[in-house]
């Protein structure tokens, strides 16, 4: 067989872990809807049931149609393996739960998904885990906590909504010569743009909800890792339950093969959109991390292919500019979702940040007149064009 050269983004996105089934034929995955899965005899399901040897037992625990989309993750993100959730939030949960206990230490930054960040300020310190979170902008703070004493480094990067970037290299040396494992939820950026694994992350997590999935249509979460961390990740997972189901799990596999052709789109779409509302009169800053003036470009350029498909805008006149703009767009819905084929837009107050209070979003830096901006892959010239009619209003 001919040497053929390492695979591009879009060939990894369709190819990788897929066979055509030899019994059938069939290019694409099945759905296995059992419940459980029957054994000859008692000795082979015996086996299968202690791991000794290869078996599916109980779709709580596993399923041949999962199995294949967490094996598609992990080749994605470079990972040895990867375990399979119902919500992005159960996959950061259960994470943060099989790994962290009472006296644990945990650093994490300021900037995270509204659901995270409940989960650092009010869920884990109720279970006497020390959480450190430290301001996003601050490497040396965020090295600093992590000399301190740390267990879990925390990242999320770019960030939700601030679109703040975090240097992956750099913290996750730090967490590892104090022997923490560092996370970083990859959701932003895909695994098209950056995996951070190639940066000494040791766990990359997803709300597959988003970009994975790009339809809109299905909730899912995935944690990629080490078999030993992984598998820590899925002994919890296993038995507070909250696997993924198998119809979601093809759902996604299907969605995978154009994750590549998709984020390209994304990437150069919201790169334009980001650079014309840079320059008009009627917003006062915009966030993404492909203009040259943000203050993590040069972060984002050495460890992301692409800037991703989110920017965030702030419009002079606060959350009453905000709400007239919104109501004005035509080819952004208002949702609390991102990540899909067709734009999505909103403000932190009812999307990512809808759980916090006005004074806990203003303590963590998102001002009250931003909007949350999610590319779809309309053509790029009709959404500049909505923009433009939108912010007339103002």
């Amino acid at each position: 067989m001919t040497d053929l050269p390492a695979p591009g983004r879009s060939t990894r996105s369709v190819h990788l872990t897929e066979h055509v089934d030899p019994a059938t034929g069939s290019i694409i995955a099945p759905v296995h809807t059992n419940s459980a899965f029957a054994y000859a005899d008692v000795p082979s399901w015996r086996a299968a049931a202690l791991g000794e040897t290869p078996g599916h037992i109980y779709a709580r625990n596993s399923n041949p149609t999962t199995d294949r989309f967490e094996a598609k993750m992990a080749a994605l993100e470079g990972t040895a393996a990867a375990t399979s959730f119902g919500t992005g939030m159960a996959a950061i949960s259960t994470t943060l739960m099989a790994l962290l206990g009472p006296g644990r230490r945990a650093v994490t930054v300021t900037d995270t998904y509204g659901g995270t960040h409940l989960m650092f300020s009010q869920i884990l310190p109720r279970w006497g885990v020390d959480c450190v979170v430290v301001d996003t902008d601050d490497h040396e703070a965020l090295e600093a906590a992590i000399a301190e004493g740390c267990d879990l480094l925390y990242l999320e990067t770019p960030t939700n909504p601030t679109l703040k970037v975090l240097d992956i290299a750099r913290l996750s040396a730090a967490a590892r010569a104090v022997g923490a494992v560092t996370v970083v939820d990859n959701t932003f950026a895909t695994p098209i743009n950056t995996r951070p694994v190639e940066y000494g992350a040791d766990i990359v997590l997803h709300s597959a909800s988003k970009f994975l999935g790009g339809h809109g249509d299905v909730l899912g979460g995935v944690v990629c890792g080490s078999e030993e961390l992984v598998h820590r990740v899925y002994a919890l997972r296993e038995i507070i339950g909250t696997g993924m189901d198998p119809h979601v799990a093809a759902m996604f596999l299907r969605s995978l093969k154009t994750l590549g052709l998709r984020v390209e789109r994304h990437n150069a779409t919201a790169q334009a959109v980001a650079e014309h509302l840079a320059a008009h009169p009627a917003v006062e800053r915009v966030a993404y991390p492909g203009l040259p003036d943000h203050p993590g470009h040069d972060i984002a350029a050495s460890q992301m292919e692409g800037f991703g498909g989110v920017l965030s805008f702030s419009l002079v006149g606060g959350m009453p500019a905000v709400e007239k703009v919104c109501a004005e767009l035509e080819y952004a819905y208002l949702a609390a979702n991102l990540g899909q084929v067709e734009t999505i837009a909103g403000p932190p107050a009812t999307t990512s940040h809808v759980e916090l209070t006005d004074a806990e979003r203003a303590e963590a830096g998102i001002p009250e007149g931003l909007i949350r901006y999610s590319v779809g892959i309309e053509d790029t010239a009709d959404l500049i064009a909505d923009l433009d009619r939108a912010l007339s209003a103002l």
